[in-house]
């Protein structure tokens, strides 16, 4: 599969799992890397998707230990889930396929104390982001490229050469923090290299 700048923030995306986690929920699971990677932590993972040729081959690799991934074709913007089910739920540059306000179906998925963390998308707006992407991205593109090489060495290859339906993204930041603001009280919200953010929310 082609380079993905999402590969190397899976370090830090682990880093917010709560140390007392079970649970974990993947939203747009694609072909389930981060999914498995939850698992290799110990967590009872579900990964979903709404496109049916991803999650076919997601289920193909399998399921790491100790945990166990279990995968689901499923729109969460038709169906919903849960309440208070998981204790953690990661959304990796899907968040821009629905809804903003899809992060309310998010929220009331989490158990009490349980973590909500987006990789998100947006777009740069100010001289200042453009500025940033501008002189950072490419050193920090060959780094990250480094990394995601390493790693796909070290556990197995390359994923199949399936990808998940792309769709363009057009929230700025400005609105990710106002939206989020209004949805999710107490969130935090990083700006990252290669137009990406991650939003956390602990709920309780």
């Amino acid at each position: 599969m082609p380079f993905n700048h999402n590969d190397c923030y899976h370090p830090l995306l682990l880093r917010q799992v709560p140390a007392d986690a079970v649970t974990a929920l993947d939203v747009g699971c694609g072909t389930g890397k981060f999914a498995r990677r939850l698992a290799a932590t110990g967590l009872t993972v579900d990964g979903v998707d709404p496109a049916g040729e991803v999650i076919e081959a997601a289920r193909a690799l399998g399921s790491p230990g100790p945990g166990k991934v279990t995968y689901h074709q499923r729109d969460i913007t038709e169906n919903g889930l849960p309440a208070q089910r998981y204790d953690f739920i990661s959304c990796l540059a899907s968040l821009h396929h629905m809804p903003f306000e899809t992060v309310t179906t998010l929220r009331e998925a989490l158990r009490p104390g349980g973590v909500l963390a987006v990789l998100g998308l947006g777009k740069p707006r100010s001289a200042l982001d453009w500025t940033k992407w501008a002189l950072l991205g490419p050193p920090m593109n060959l780094v990250a490229r480094g990394i995601v090489a390493a790693g796909e060495k070290l556990n197995g290859g390359l994923e199949p050469g399936v990808q998940a339906p792309i769709k363009d993204w057009d929230m700025s930041m400005s609105q990710i923090r106002r939206q989020s603001a209004e949805l999710l009280p107490g969130r935090t919200v990083r700006p990252l290299l290669y137009w990406r953010y991650l939003l956390l929310y602990r709920h309780g």
